[in-house]
């Protein structure tokens, strides 16, 4: 077997994303998830004889949104097309998509690698097309089928065989989820389908111009399990290559218990879907007017938003990083800034460590999302502005949080109800330091002697004394003055 390093992989993605409109691409069923089984159809999501589709016009514009936001080419005529193949889970037999004009061409999408570089993968294309339903299957009974999912909106985004690492797939892909959901046309939730990614991999000796025979693997419902798989057939390939046997073209599936890539069918090529213009669909016109609408609608995206956070914030680039992950989270933290009395660096940068943190904290432990975080923007705004003004200290921040958590009330009511409003009396600090002092002369004379380290031990005796109330920066002043002049 011959060592990667003499040959280098050649992978394209295609990345399917459910729209988030309310009813399907061509009826008005639901498309709500978990539904009771085979609820929200309709003759036309099952393509009784004589139904008619009707194409929603949302799907339309949020396909043109994720092709500007894509540097893609928005054509203005395409037209839609019959996918024809049977699998039990599409009832008429063949899937509306589009093929030979698809409304979306000629884009690309940026990577950032962790040292800063960035690359460029081209896409070739995105579509409009309606889903299949979903197999179940069932050891106790048999295959059972729900066609729920039937005709539900999807965009295929297909990337052009412009990576060249599992990590680069990665990256590409978690920047197509980025965009889907800062665009909202997509949750981007891989475990529950509406984010899925095949990619097709193919390998040849470095130098080489000519491409590999490419396998297809499919059924990578996260990020880490694409990644996973792309690595082990790319070690597949190169292991049957250095014996001197040949790739097989072939759809695979990625197993993900046993971490393998199994056979699944030989692959098709576009032929074998007999495609054909669709004949109860006339094409989709798309006028300027129209996408410069969509265009006027654009958020700021993550990498825009980030560089902003930099120059206004003045906040690290891993902060910026963080924050920007997800639009809900960027737009939670710029809930808390906006509402800040004092507006500096120091605050920016309180409001950046709390939401990071504490935030993001509980929405790990609860399992939650963003939006579903209890405490609203403006209450930890109102409790970061209480340590900024000295009312409370950074310690009793942390009560003050979990009490909001718990019951919903502003840090303020919260401050005055417990009692918790910080000490900056200096005459009541130095008494209670004076008694920590004459109570710990061994510890004093350590500190004299050179032993700095022991400063620590008073600033907690003195928290302790006082319930954590004193204000820490009076502490460590008065202190240090008296142990320096002792």
């Amino acid at each position: 077997m011959q060592s990667n390093e003499y040959y280098e992989p050649i992978i394209g993605l295609e990345v399917h994303c459910q729209l988030l409109t309310e009813s399907k691409a061509f009826c008005s069923c639901s498309t709500k998830f978990g539904g009771e089984p085979n609820s929200n159809v309709c003759p036309i999501c099952l393509g009784m004889p004589g139904v008619l589709p009707v194409l929603n016009k949302e799907v339309v514009e949020f396909t043109i949104k994720m092709g500007l936001a894509t540097h893609c080419e928005i054509s203005p005529k395409s037209i839609f097309a019959r996918k024809n193949y049977f699998y039990p889970d599409l009832p008429k037999g063949y899937q509306i998509s589009q093929y030979e004009e698809p409304i979306c061409s000629n884009g690309f999408v940026e990577i950032e690698f962790e040292d800063g570089k960035k690359k460029k993968i081209g896409i070739t294309r995105i579509h409009m097309e309606e889903d299949a339903g979903k197999s179940i299957h069932d050891l106790d009974i048999d295959t059972l089928v729900d066609v729920n999912r039937c005709g539900v909106p999807l965009i295929e985004i297909v990337s052009e065989p412009d990576i060249r690492s599992p990590h680069e797939a990665y990256l590409y892909l978690y920047k197509i989820r980025q965009i889907v959901t800062y665009l909202g046309i997509c949750d981007g939730n891989m475990e529950e389908g509406s984010l899925r990614c095949d990619a097709n991999v193919s390998v040849r000796k470095r130098g080489e111009s000519k491409f590999g025979t490419k396998t297809e693997v499919k059924n990578m419902n996260s990020f880490r399990f694409v990644e996973k798989a792309l690595e082990y057939e790319i070690e597949r390939q190169i292991a049957l290559l250095g014996d001197g046997q040949k790739v097989v073209q072939e759809t695979l599936l990625w197993d993900a218990n046993q971490d393998i890539a199994v056979p699944m069918r030989s692959k098709e090529e576009a032929h074998d879907y007999r495609y054909f213009p669709e004949p109860d669909l006339v094409a989709v016109a798309v006028n300027q007017d129209w996408i410069n609408n969509a265009k006027a609608s654009l958020p700021e995206f993550p990498s825009e938003r980030r560089d902003r956070y930099i120059r206004e914030y003045k906040l690290p680039k891993y902060d910026a990083d963080v924050l920007t992950t997800e639009k809900a989270l960027a737009d939670y933290f710029e809930g808390v800034v906006s509402s800040l009395n004092k507006k500096n660096e120091e605050t920016y940068k309180l409001a950046s460590n709390w939401t990071m943190t504490d935030v993001l904290r509980v929405v790990k432990d609860r399992h939650i999302e963003i939006s579903d975080f209890p405490v609203p923007p403006r209450n930890l705004s109102e409790m970061i502005s209480l340590i900024v003004d000295g009312t409370i200290s950074g310690k009793i921040a942390k009560d003050v949080f979990e009490e909001m958590l718990a019951t919903n009330d502003s840090p303020k009511a919260i401050v005055e109800k417990k009692s918790l409003v910080q000490v900056s009396d200096e005459g009541a600090i130095e008494k209670v330091v004076d008694e920590i002092l004459s109570k710990n002369k061994e510890q004093v004379e350590k500190y004299r002697s050179g032993k700095n380290q022991v400063f620590g031990f008073f600033v907690g005796e003195t928290m302790k004394a006082m319930k954590g109330k004193a204000n820490p920066r009076i502490v460590n002043e008065i202190l240090r003055r008296k142990l320096d002049s002792i």
